[in-house]
């Protein structure tokens, strides 16, 4: 598996992959009806990754494995999609991810054990698709049995109140950051959350945890001012005693990679070597270009959902292979206009 370099699925695995994080989240989370039927103290991390290479930018995941109080086994599988849209593909792509899971038990020779998906959201627009596989079909009720169909549950975090977060303090601090990491209001929320980051300081394994929560904060959002993490750190030193040294460390690194950016900047403006200059200049005019094409197929894909449903958004995995941005823009001035989803096709196709 290549490193991680995306900061929300690093921190969502150094707090997840922790048994009794984990425990404590599924615990809190799952159905009270389900949650009582697993011993959470059998609980075990059983593989960390099923998402393939092109979609971790969007989705990080963690299998668990958990004995049921009748002795039987049972698979926990967790998706955390870090986009900040919902997916309409989400169930499409948990099938595949659960084929895998028993293909693997197949190849290995063992048993099937039954999986229970779960997939957390933490986007800026609240998650209204369907939660289950027959939702992504507009099927006649004689047909239904024909398809597959399995239900996920959903942590819906853009939805939840602050006070309805639950869990230990650890898992608290984390799940309030998720959900205010993308939104505008994380600064205050970060300091609301003081009184459970000194409650935090004074466990043991608590420092560790909240080095990371820094880093994440450092590398995750442009939406929180260095002064806040300066006052809030200086608070929670005072009681729980971290240090300084740590923000300061982070916040140089930081300041090293913008640094860096903007000294690239500048001796591209200079024009220290011509050849270093138009390499640094193709660069930065393909990085816009994928910027460009990104916030395009963002807009086409929610035109699309608005106009036609899940209809239209059938339409997207046929778009994504689209890399023209000219041809992309007439894709999202079409849809306007489109009376069916067929109109759409026929613009990229023709």
């Amino acid at each position: 598996m290549e490193p991680i370099v995306n900061p929300h699925d690093r921190f969502f695995r150094h707090v997840f992959s922790q048994q009794e994080t984990a425990a404590d989240f599924l615990r809190s989370y799952l159905p009270p009806d389900v949650a009582e039927l697993l011993d959470f103290s059998t609980l075990e991390l059983a593989k960390d990754s099923f998402v393939d290479d092109e979609l971790r930018q969007h989705f990080s995941d963690l299998l668990y494995q958990v004995q049921r109080f009748d002795a039987q086994p049972t698979y926990v599988y967790v998706l955390f999609e870090h986009k900040s849209y919902p997916e309409i593909l989400i169930s499409l792509q948990l099938l595949r991810y659960m084929t895998q899971i028993w293909d693997l038990a197949v190849r290995q020779k063992s048993r099937f054990i039954p999986i229970l998906p779960i997939v957390v959201y933490h986007g800026r627009t609240e998650w209204r698709l369907p939660r289950n596989f027959a939702g992504l079909f507009d099927l006649p009720q004689p047909m239904g049995e024909f398809f597959p169909d399995f239900r996920y549950w959903l942590v819906d975090l853009s939805s939840m109140e602050d006070a309805d977060i639950k869990g230990e303090v650890l898992a608290q601090v984390a799940m309030l950051t998720l959900k205010h990491i993308l939104q505008n209001d994380l600064d205050a929320s970060v300091r609301a959350m003081t009184p459970l980051l000194v409650e935090l300081a004074r466990q043991k394994t608590g420092l560790q945890f909240l080095e990371t929560w820094l880093r994440y904060l450092a590398q995750g959002t442009n939406k929180i001012d260095e002064q806040t993490l300066k006052d809030v750190v200086e608070e929670v030193s005072s009681i729980g005693g971290v240090t300084m040294p740590t923000l300061a460390e982070i916040w140089t690194e930081r300041g090293y990679q913008q640094g860096l950016q903007q000294g690239m900047q500048q001796g591209m403006q200079q024009g220290l070597q011509q050849g270093l200059q138009q390499g640094l200049q193709q660069g930065l005019q393909q990085g816009r270009e994928e910027g460009v094409r990104d916030s395009l197929l963002a807009s086409i894909e929610i035109l699309l959902e608005i106009r036609f449903g899940i209809d239209g958004l059938r339409l997207m995995p046929e778009i994504r292979k689209i890399h023209d941005t000219d041809v992309l823009r007439a894709v999202q001035n079409g849809v306007k206009a489109a009376q069916i989803p067929a109109d759409v096709r026929r613009i990229y196709t023709n």
